[in-house]
């Protein structure tokens, strides 16, 4: 009952914005206190459903829901969550209560404040859903809700470019669906069955190698897509400039992670044997990710931008994990979606807090001297900065470090030189990260202050931070730092269900 109040809730919130304003909220800030309130109660039925979790039990399906939805071609509606993706769940409907709490005194300039509220709830619905459906068709539908509100956020709500952002965004999805699609049904109809738990339980092994070898490509690509993966990630970077700051929060946060969730919970279970074939090249675009994203960052001149090309080699260091196909590389990629959807939620914030401020985010124009000028946001902006480049001690560290790790011994039956020089690939584009993230602290927190940060304002003293940023930010920080000192709390979680994906029991 909880998994349907997790999703029902902010549908019917969502819904409720159909009433007319004359009759029911009227006014742009009672709409967005009524998104605060319902993502609010979303995140209370989340702690719930974490607080009444089995924690000696992580690998066995809870809180499910299993009724029939159309028998007559053997759908059901089966919702439940284990320990792969409470944790997704959790951050999902975190991320969405922060963004309302920021949008109350930070809202996006232009477009209908009802409409913002609306689509953002639907979002949560479908990011929620996408985490908890274990019927592969009920998946691919959650997994196409997010598409439509995240591109008219983009589209009504962004930058300048937002209409070709918008544009690239739906465009590279819904090819990438399209592939899913066809993928999944071709594991349901060899497989005789939509039911992820029974997949996840081996019945897909007993597939034939080239259907399993064929799907996995499909599906692979569908969810590389959104993972994203080089040299599939060209989308990202515009949507994410372009985008309102609640948007590629979202976006980066948690939209990203429907990809690499995707490949744990769907690709790899339902074809292993393709899973094994492809494990190589995956592994190989994975660490092109890694350095290219860490090169592209070193040359970008606007900090949204830089922080987007960053998501690219972050979540580089997650598909290399599971293309290790071992119980470590998977733990890795599980808690690298995790810190990364906490770290760049944060950088994100506060690349927004900076152009709303000083009018734009460019590094060039910013100039330097900004612990100088506005030492608490600087000071945020640089922890932020150095637990995404992976500082041991903070969440980063842990992903990273465990992808490495898991492909200096990947599964037996791969090839082991080759990943150790993904390793080694990997570890450069580990320095890497640290140069373009300290580069950019040193253009912009330290020296003199020049630019516009020696300027007055654009919006409120320079120095301040409102009490909704400090709302917003201060728990994306505490987690940080409690997942980053306490590892063990989210590898508890997720290695026993991961060993029983892998067929380990």
């Amino acid at each position: 009952m909880i998994l349907l109040l997790l999703a029902g809730i902010p549908l019917l919130g969502a819904l409720a914005l159909l009433v007319p304003a004359r009759s029911f909220l009227p006014g742009d800030a009672a709409v967005r206190l009524f998104g605060v309130v319902v993502s609010g109660v979303t995140l209370v039925l989340a702690l719930g459903a974490l607080a009444t979790f089995d924690f000696g039990a992580p690998s066995r399906m809870q809180h499910g829901v299993d009724t029939e939805w159309a028998p007559a071609i053997g759908l059901r509606f089966h919702l439940g969550v284990d320990g792969i993706s409470l944790p997704l769940v959790v951050l999902t409907a975190l991320l969405t209560f922060l963004c309302f709490l920021h949008t109350v005194k930070h809202p996006p300039a232009g477009g209908s404040a009802r409409l913002l509220v609306a689509l953002l709830l639907v979002l949560e619905v479908g990011l929620l859903g996408t985490f908890v459906a274990l019927d592969l068709v009920l998946f691919f539908v959650f997994f196409e809700v997010v598409l439509l509100p995240m591109y008219v956020v983009i589209a009504l709500w962004g930058g300048p470019g937002r209409r070709a952002a918008a544009y690239k965004f739906i465009l590279y999805t819904l090819l990438g669906s399209g592939l899913l699609l066809v993928g999944m049904l071709l594991v349901a109809v060899n497989a005789g069955t939509l039911d992820m738990t029974e997949l996840g339980d081996g019945k897909a092994a007993d597939l034939g190698r080239g259907i399993q070898i064929t799907a996995f490509l499909l599906m692979g690509l569908g969810f590389a897509v959104k993972a994203p993966m080089w040299p599939l990630h060209t989308w990202l970077p515009d949507a994410h400039t372009e985008a309102p700051t609640v948007g590629s929060v979202l976006l980066a946060g948690v939209l990203l992670k429907m990809g690499t969730y995707g490949f744990v919970r769907v690709a790899v279970p339902g074809a292993p044997e393709g899973a094994e074939f492809w494990a190589p090249w995956l592994g190989l675009l994975a660490v092109i990710g890694i350095v290219y994203g860490a090169l592209a960052c070193l040359a970008q001149r606007d900090l949204k931008r830089m922080i987007a090309y960053s998501s690219v080699g972050h979540m580089g260091f997650v598909l290399l994990g599971i293309a290790t196909l071992t119980p470590v590389g998977l733990n890795a990629a599980l808690f690298g979606n995790i810190a990364h959807g906490l770290i760049t939620g944060l950088l994100f914030f506060l690349a927004g807090a900076v152009k709303e401020r000083y009018g734009t985010g460019d590094l060039e124009e910013l100039g330097g001297g900004m612990l100088g000028k506005a030492p608490r946001l600087a000071s945020i902006l640089t922890f932020a900065s150095v637990a995404s480049l992976g500082l041991p001690g903070l969440a980063g560290f842990w992903g990273e470090m465990l992808a490495l790790l898991g492909a200096y011994k990947p599964h037996a039956d791969l090839p082991r030189e080759t990943f150790v020089t993904f390793m080694v690939v990997g570890g450069l584009g580990a320095v890497l990260t640290a140069a373009y993230f300290l580069r950019m602290l040193s253009k912009l927190t330290h020296g003199p202050a020049t630019g516009a940060i020696s300027a007055p304002p654009a919006a409120g003293p320079v120095a301040g931070i409102s009490v909704y940023e400090y709302a917003a930010w201060t728990p994306l920080i505490v987690l940080t730092l409690l997942v980053g000192l306490w590892p063990k709390a989210l590898l508890e979680v997720t290695t026993a269900p991961v060993r029983a994906l892998l067929g380990g029991g």
